[in-house]
């Protein structure tokens, strides 16, 4: 079974590293073949062919620029009359708004990959909803019941990320060799945060609160995560000014963009992502606990159906102090970071087993 992987391919984030997970475990499903059709060249496209899969570059669409456009499509006609595919998934309403005239016309099974909850209210999504799937792939039950009435009727699935374990658990030597890389002392306790700079991830909630935590000497954080446009440029200069306003500049650590994240997890001590909106899934909570981290963030979203009380702590939305107390437990307390974080990489597994959940992929496309 070819599958093809339509996507925009121009940023980083949590669908980037599904597709690139996709490529580096193809191996466990040798009768499911992935390929990829990407719009831009980046990041994403440099990490496929990095993984050996095949990547077709479609070119540069903009809705601004209607000659692109045309010109993206007719490149992906073009590739489908050339090579026979079984079925095509469409990653986000943004692939599917540009190419769903070709789709349409080509008569493939088509599969909506829905990597966050659809509102029907953008107008991406509504020139996006011109094309009906024969599916709604959706990573979370969170963002299958928040669907919306994009595709009234269409047959849903819910698919939790395969995600890659890291190949060998924490290492002293290795911990303490990032922490000295990272200016970090070797028995200081290291709270991290991974995520993308948005503000909804929580990045000025979970300063306010290690802003409570200034009379408690040994903790360390470190904020990952590197700005993709203007907007996030603005927001990491907002986030240093506070971290200085609040007088905890020299305990927190913005490192920015980072090719290294298990690395850094295996670092650390305690994994801190105070979302004040809804997570669709969580990608970097399951990271987390591979590495054996506790995860403390918000009870929202798919973090509902990640965390638990045997691998971390669901807190308030909006809640600083709430988020300063756990996080002071968490400092305090080893024999609780060490029982707590001896459960996560079970929880990771029983999850997101990339081998089981690249069947589970295959057998719900072979269905369609």
């Amino acid at each position: 079974m070819r599958v093809l992987h339509i996507y925009s391919g121009n940023l980083y984030g949590g669908v980037e590293t599904l597709l690139a997970t996709l490529a580096r475990c193809r191996h466990f499903c040798p009768n499911m073949e992935p390929e990829f059709a990407l719009c831009f060249e980046g990041r994403l496209s440099w990490e496929l062919h990095a993984a050996g899969a095949i990547v077709h570059a479609v070119g540069p669409a903009r809705f601004r620029n209607p000659g692109s456009v045309w010109r993206a499509r007719r490149r992906l006609r073009l590739l489908l009359q050339s090579k026979r595919f079984d079925v095509v998934v469409c990653h986000m309403a943004w692939p599917l708004a540009i190419f769903g005239p070709v789709l349409r016309k080509s008569g493939l099974p088509l599969v909506s990959w829905q990597h966050g909850p659809l509102s029907g209210r953008d107008w991406i999504e509504r020139w996006a909803g011109r094309t009906t799937p024969g599916l709604a792939l959706c990573n979370s039950r969170f963002t299958a019941e928040l669907y919306g009435g994009l595709y009234p009727g269409v047959q849903k699935a819910v698919l939790h990320y395969p995600v890659i374990p890291p190949a060998a658990p924490p290492d002293q030597i290795e911990r303490a060799a990032v922490r000295r890389g990272l200016n970090t002392p070797e028995d200081a306790i290291v709270i991290i945060q991974v995520s993308r700079l948005t503000p909804w991830k929580g990045h000025t909630l979970h300063l306010e609160a290690l802003a409570k935590l200034r009379d408690l000497d040994g903790w360390v954080c470190w904020i990952v995560g590197g700005a993709q446009r203007p907007e996030e440029v603005a927001y990491l200069g907002i986030l240093r000014t506070m971290s200085r306003r609040l007088a905890i500049a020299d305990r927190v650590h913005f490192l920015e963009e980072r090719s290294d994240v298990q690395r850094l997890l295996g670092a650390s001590d305690i994994f801190c992502q105070p979302n004040t909106g809804p997570e669709p899934f969580g990608i970097a909570l399951i990271e987390a606990l591979y590495a054996g981290l506790p995860v403390l963030t918000t009870a929202m979203g798919g973090a509902l159906e990640i965390v638990d009380g045997s691998c971390g702590e669901l807190l308030p939305a909006s809640d600083p102090e709430s988020l300063a107390a756990a996080l002071r437990r968490f400092i305090e307390r080893g024999g609780l970071r060490r029982s707590v974080g001896a459960a996560c990489v079970a929880r990771a597994r029983q999850l997101c087993d990339p081998q089981a959940q690249i069947h589970k992929l295959s057998v719900i496309l072979a269905g369609i």
